[in-house]
């Protein structure tokens, strides 16, 4: 049975029974406690934490959620059971059914036979756990089910206890395992042999509140929810790998074409009997379907964040198939393997397959150019070593290979053993465990962002704001809520700052890169100026402002205005902000995708994923077309309709949204520009007025902004910029179409005159080197230059005169050494000949030992090296040590 089947038996099964389908969230939410969603119950956490009501029939749901853990990577592949990328199916419950229902769901699809719709498995090879003390639950498992008494395992709080790692819901939970037979390991159920026994499905009975955690971890259940609820989650691969047969989640048939696709340009074969080879072509398989679907949710190889993680994803697999006997590039064919095998789960990769292969190759080019500089920073580390007669790379170095040149540990220790080294790994596990504790530290920190809207819950459940600014900007709202310095208060007086929650609203709350409106709440003589809008739960609006007069008391009715000309100019921003997205991707192709915006009144700016600077001519294509659909006074259309209809006509989506079933289109001039959007907008394109794209830049690897003017603020822009033409026209008495050519033409004057300058310059240096040759003194076999020049010569000017003296004195052994007083800095420049490198002098080493005098350092080769220090007086005591260790020789 085919994946994809798998997926669509267990969705259909659920629907069938009355849950409602939700499609998978992206891997990316606004949640500040996850890089990734990690858990098939990430989108639905709202809910069980009470924050919202569930907005499903019968509140239950049923969903295949796209997931990504990487807490171990590198221990990818050892086993064959984990994968950085999995899909978890789960069916939930928010206070209809409980343990019973949880069980019979699972039970009835896992052993009704195909062609009932189910999965067909064996029940007598099916094992259950509860946890220690739920009797309940493993009575319905054996008096219920009928699943023997035997085969019914209790185990503790780490193994049956689910909680989410901070104070909030918890309970125990019931593992289904199915038991592959004895060649996979000892009899005796899951608790003897994880390996034999199979997890395939989760039931979590949320029921309890679980408290904070003490010094080592633990923590007391401290109260019961007010309703109980299901969460389980069945494990997609696990189950495919036992419909299909096969050993293990590597070999189904969604990863195991792409390992044969390694070992067809590797010329290396899988389960060959090298269980390091083996390895590796798990971490190939592994990451190139984690790092697809990572990129096809909109993220970017970068140093931080979710970036660095895909950075790390995709330079395993370029090593990885390295070691196995990959030369030439790799990613491509891989990740157009992986792209076949998903598409039939993931139609919305057909769309994207250009770009992932953009950001994929691009990605490991430029690591095959950091493979290259990486090495480099190795040799320098490893010749070191071994000139110090050391027979050890240090740990600390190590890490610097692999934190900064991003060199796999196992790569540094490869090329240690070949330099005739081994590897620090005490010390570069210690700092490698520094960097996981600071990251986890971090986490811990985040993670109780969970609970900061706690105060807003009753609202967001029971009071939700209705907005109707589409509409409206003026409308009369009763208070039903007031905050101030994070605590509930029944009234707010004359220069308090305030948080005012109102039954409903024409403000706008800032969401999709809209800033919130600006405005005012009038009762009277009381006057509340609104500064900011905030939207929580997706539902409360939370109006951030200062009682400028008179006092504010719960329950008042007051009017609630929208200051028109900023809703005007924020209006004609977002609107603009369409434009440019829909000229973007009319010059870039479908591949420029959004990753980002911030539009407010006169201003945007657009973040997109693109891996190359956009030229002049571009920057200036996007602006004519973004200009002439302003000027076809396009109408601007709204409607409300599904998520799936809206994608079928063709809507675009933000990366990181996590759409609900109703959606907002917002299209413009029919097929030029249709997108997923709550923001407020202009009725017509003209009304926008001109849009000045100012310029694009880069904000990380493969990523890119532009930003523009719109409105009046875009008619200022273009006023001064033709007064600044008009001025310069003038000045240089050029006609204003004129003037590139003139300046250019003066440009071109200006760098001949520099040229001729530097060369004048050069000579002059270089006119009084040959009396320089003649001071040299005589040391042993060497001929010895040490010379302070006049104040004020650059490094620059002293590597030039070094270089030239070491020309003149080619002929003998000589040392060089010149230096100078640059405005309280001691620039220093050591040349040394053949002959003298030869005899045991190194310009390198030298420098170091005039850094100890003037407290400066430096570097280079033997025979040319610079430094620079700050102490000037120590020059003649530099000196002599410099003539001291030549004597030595």
């Amino acid at each position: 049975m085919q994946t994809h089947e798998i997926r669509d038996r267990f969705t259909r099964h659920f629907v069938k029974s009355g849950h409602t389908a939700v499609p998978s969230a992206s891997l990316i939410l606004d949640d500040p406690t996850l890089l990734f969603v990690n858990a098939g119950m990430v989108p639905f956490k709202p809910y069980f934490l009470g924050q919202q009501n569930p907005p499903f029939e019968n509140s239950t749901a049923t969903s295949i959620q796209k997931c990504v853990r990487t807490l171990d990577i590198e221990e990818v592949g050892i086993t064959t059971r984990h994968n950085t990328f999995f899909q978890m199916a789960g069916n939930f419950s928010f206070g209809q059914y409980f343990k019973e229902g949880a069980i019979r769901h699972a039970w009835s699809l896992l052993t009704s036979s195909v062609d009932e719709g189910g999965f067909g498995l064996d029940p007598e090879l099916l094992w259950v756990t509860v946890f220690l003390d739920d009797d309940e639950a493993a009575e319905i498992w054996e008096k219920e089910i009928g699943v023997p008494k035997e085969r019914i395992q209790r185990l503790g709080m780490e193994d049956n206890f689910w909680h989410m790692g901070v104070p909030g819901p918890c309970g125990p939970c019931s593992e289904i395992y199915y038991d592959r037979g004895p060649e996979y390991g000892i009899e005796g159920g899951p608790e003897a042999d994880d390996n034999r026994y199979m997890e395939i499905w989760n039931l979590v009975f949320m029921e309890s509140i679980r408290g904070e955690s003490d010094a080592n971890g633990n923590f007391e259940v401290v109260g019961e929810l007010p309703k109980k609820n299901i969460d389980t989650g069945m494990g997609v691969e696990r189950v495919a790998c036992l419909l299909q047969n096969v050993e293990n989640v590597y070999e189904t048939d969604l990863l195991r074409p792409v390992i044969e696709a390694a070992e067809d340009l590797t010329g290396t074969k899988y389960d060959a009997g090298s269980q390091q080879n083996d390895v590796r072509f798990r971490v190939i398989a592994d990451h190139s379907r984690t790092g697809m679907m990572i990129i096809l949710d909109g993220v970017t190889p970068s140093n931080e964040g979710r970036g660095y993680i895909l950075r790390r994803l995709l330079r395993r697999i370029v090593r990885s198939a390295r070691l196995l006997g990959a030369t030439g590039e790799t990613l491509e064919t891989f990740m157009n393997t992986i792209m076949d095998t998903m598409t039939p789960s993931f139609p919305e990769i057909a769309d994207n397959r250009e770009r992932i292969i953009r950001v994929a190759v691009n990605e490991e080019r430029a690591f095959l150019k950091t493979l290259e500089s990486g090495t480099q920073r190795f040799d320098v580390a490893a010749t070191a070593a071994k000139e110090e007669g050391a027979q050890v790379l240090s740990g600390e170095q190590a890490f610097e290979l692999h934190d900064t040149y991003g060199f796999p540990i196992d790569l540094t220790m490869e090329m240690a053993r070949e330099a005739g080294l081994e590897v620090d790994m005490a010390a570069f596990d210690r700092a490698m465990s520094e960097q996981r504790n600071r990251a986890k530290a971090d986490n811990r920190a985040k993670k109780h962002g969970a609970a900061d809207e706690s105060l807003y819950r009753d609202w967001v459940d029971n009071q939700p704001t209705e907005f109707v600014g589409y509409d409206n900007l003026v409308h009369d709202s009763r208070v039903i809520g007031l905050v101030r310095d994070g605590e509930t208060v029944n009234e707010a007086k004359a220069g308090d700052e305030v948080e005012v929650i109102l039954d409903v609203t024409p403000m706008y709350a800032e969401s999709g890169g809209q800033t919130g409106d600006r405005g005012r709440i009038v009762m009277g003589d009381t006057v509340l100026s609104i500064n900011d809008v905030q939207k929580i739960g997706k539902k409360l609006w939370v109006h951030k402002g200062v009682v400028e007069a008179g006092g504010l008391d719960l329950g008042s009715t007051v009017r609630t205005e929208v200051d028109e000309k900023w809703r005007h100019g924020a209006r004609q921003a977002h609107t603009a902000t369409h434009l440019v997205h829909a000229a973007l991707r009319e010059v870039l192709g479908p591949t420029a995708v959004q990753a980002g915006s911030l539009n407010k009144p006169g201003y945007l700016r657009f973040d997109f994923n693109y891996t190359e600077q956009l030229t002049d001519a571009q920057l200036e294509e996007i602006t004519t077309i973004a200009n002439q659909a302003v000027d076809a006074d396009f109408a601007v259309n709204t409607l409300e309709t599904s998520l799936e209809e809206a994608k079928a006509m063709g809507a675009m989506a933000l990366f990181g949204e996590n759409y609900g079933n109703e959606v907002r289109v917002v299209e413009i001039g029919g097929p030029f520009s249709i997108e997923l959007c709550g923001g407020t907008h202009v009725a017509h394109s003209s009304q926008i007025g001109p849009i000045a794209v100012l310029g694009e830049s880069s904000v990380g690897s493969g990523a890119r902004r532009i930003e523009a003017y719109s409105g009046m603020d875009s008619f200022r822009y273009f006023s001064k910029e033709a007064a600044l033409a008009s001025a310069l026209a003038q000045e240089f008495k050029t006609p204003s179409e004129k003037l590139p050519e003139r300046i250019a033409e003066l440009a071109d004057k200006l760098k001949a005159a520099e040229k001729e300058i530097a060369q004048l310059h050069q000579q002059q240096l270089l006119s009084n080197t040959a009396d320089l040759v003649n001071q040299a003194e005589t040391i042993g076999e060497f001929a010895v230059v040490t010379v302070k020049l006049p104040n004020g010569v650059n490094a620059g000017d002293l590597r030039t005169i070094a270089q030239d003296l070491r020309g003149r004195m080619v002929e003998q052994a000589a040392v060089i050494v010149v230096a100078s007083d640059n405005g309280g800095k001691v620039p220093v420049a050591v040349a040394v000949t053949p002959a003298g490198v030869d005899k045991g002098i190194k310009a390198g080493d030298m420098i170091k030992l005039i850094g100890g005098y003037i407290d400066g350092k430096g570097g280079g080769k033997p025979d040319l090296a610079q430094g620079s220090g700050s102490n000037v007086e120590g020059l003649d005591d530099a000196f002599r040590a410099v003539k001291d260790e030549i004597f030595t020789k």
